[in-house]
């Protein structure tokens, strides 16, 4: 048998190997899912997180080791959740078949509630006004309820703590001589990258217990105005970022090198970007002549090439979202852009190519400033939110079209609401706008 025929052999049992290992770790949390679900309903939300990271992960090729972590994962859950399991298990078969009718009767009951309903953000949490400019970003830490960071025009970001008996602002990040444009916290969250007009990039390290550090100060290869940047989901050491003069680059921010072949000019100014964020390597550029260009990048060596050009949409690009499926229905990657045509337009990803089919358009206020839109973290529904310049807040349900799908719409700011986020159980739901004013709308189906 040729070598190639064994390395063949060898793959295919290796990767039966690891479905057979998911389906194991799947099948483990679907067992005490319910009862978590239970007790915090923004625990099954966590289930399918933890499904995604595990697709994502590559499993041990040490049969002990997954084996072991089988094991130890399962005493775990049992010690959790097993006493009541036990509890439910012991009593009469009449208790049981009124607590699966009860829980029936629960699941029906969440099924019928309106979307409106469950996104039921009304009233104001907290509101702050810790900047003297615009806000041109917000974003939760990753899988944090209470964590916020903010950007600004005048040069600063803002980190603050939401929940609690008192809201406040907890560090303030200061060293940009310009407006900060956007950033993007690290997976792990103990980093922040952001871009300015200042023309440069800087990476921040952020610590619960000290102040933050600027670790890095990088300038543009053109010394232009760097408008955005992301972290690459597959590589925390390398960023991308698009400046004023179309050019979108790859930085190693941990040497503060720019990767070669990791440039490419695309024209215009890149406004906005977006990762696939599931282990893929399709990162999509926006500028303000209406193009979006889709890119793909070898996470290893940082090599960007160009695939595919969409040029329809009508206005500057100033906010691209990825989302991996928007729902049941529609079990499809998609693509939210905010376009500066009065709209706010879904595209489905069609294939590995970034290749991209347009599919709903939603009417919005937008045709001068830097508007964000956003698709909501849970998958049980796919909510789109997005800022306007009338100053309202709206909610979108992208399963129905035109003005059915608005289901609310929230009235605060006196200008033009740019950016918004969601944090990651949807409890909360921040904006900010033009004057530097930031709103958290409360979720009243939520728990705080």
């Amino acid at each position: 048998m040729t070598e190639s025929r064994v390395s063949i052999i060898e793959a295919n049992k290796s990767r039966k190997m690891a479905t057979m290992w998911h389906q194991q770790v799947f099948a483990l949390d679907a067992k005490y899912n319910t009862l978590r679900a239970n007790r915090l309903p923004t625990l099954g939300m966590l289930y399918i997180r933890r499904r995604n990271q595990l697709l994502r992960e590559k499993p041990s090729r040490d049969p002990e080791i997954s084996a072991r972590y089988l094991k130890l994962r399962s005493e775990l859950l049992r010690r959790r959740y097993g006493e009541r399991q036990q509890e439910q298990s012991s009593v009469g078969s009449h208790t049981i078949s009124e607590d699966l009718s009860e829980g029936k009767l629960k699941h029906h009951l969440v099924q019928r509630r309106s979307t409106a309903e469950n996104f039921a953000f009304a009233g104001v949490h907290h509101v702050f006004d810790q900047h003297k400019s615009a806000v041109t970003m917000l974003k939760f830490a990753n899988n944090d309820r209470s964590k916020l960071c903010c950007a600004s025009l005048d040069g600063t970001l803002s980190i603050c703590e939401v929940i609690g008996a008192l809201p406040k602002v907890i560090a303030l990040l200061e060293g940009h001589s310009g407006g900060v444009t956007a950033f993007d916290w690290s997976t792990s969250n103990d980093l922040i990258v952001s871009s300015s007009l200042d023309t440069t990039i800087r990476l921040w390290r952020i610590c619960a217990d000290a102040e933050p550090v600027c670790l890095r100060v990088v300038n543009d290869q053109q010394r232009a105005e760097v408008l955005c940047c992301n972290f690459i989901p597959a590589n925390n050491n390398l960023i991308v970022a698009g400046n004023s003069q179309g050019l979108i680059q790859i930085l190693n921010v941990s040497t503060g090198i720019y990767m070669r072949g990791g440039s490419c000019k695309i024209g215009g100014k890149i406004l906005s970007l977006a990762c696939e964020g599931s282990g893929g390597s399709v990162i999509w550029a926006g500028n303000d002549r209406g193009v979006i260009v889709s890119f793909r990048l070898e996470p290893g060596v940082g090599r960007l090439t160009k695939l595919q050009r969409v040029q329809e949409t009508g206005g500057m690009i100033t906010s691209l979202s990825w989302r991996s499926w928007l729902s049941k229905d529609s079990p499809w990657a998609a693509l939210l852009v905010s376009s500066a045509c009065n709209a706010v337009l879904l595209y489905r990803v069609a294939d590995n190519h970034g290749s991209l089919y347009f599919w709903r358009k939603y009417p919005i206020k937008h045709r001068h400033y830097p508007l964000r839109s956003t698709f909501c973290p849970q998958m049980g529904a796919c909510l789109i939110a997005t800022g306007s310049e009338d100053g309202a807040v709206h909610l979108l349900d992208s399963a129905r079209e035109g003005k059915a799908a608005r289901i609310n719409r929230l009235l605060g700011h006196a200008t033009p609401a740019l950016a918004l986020a969601f944090n990651y159980d949807e409890s909360l739901l921040a904006s900010a706008d033009h004057d530097g004013q930031i709103i958290l709308w409360r979720n009243h189906q939520r728990h705080l």
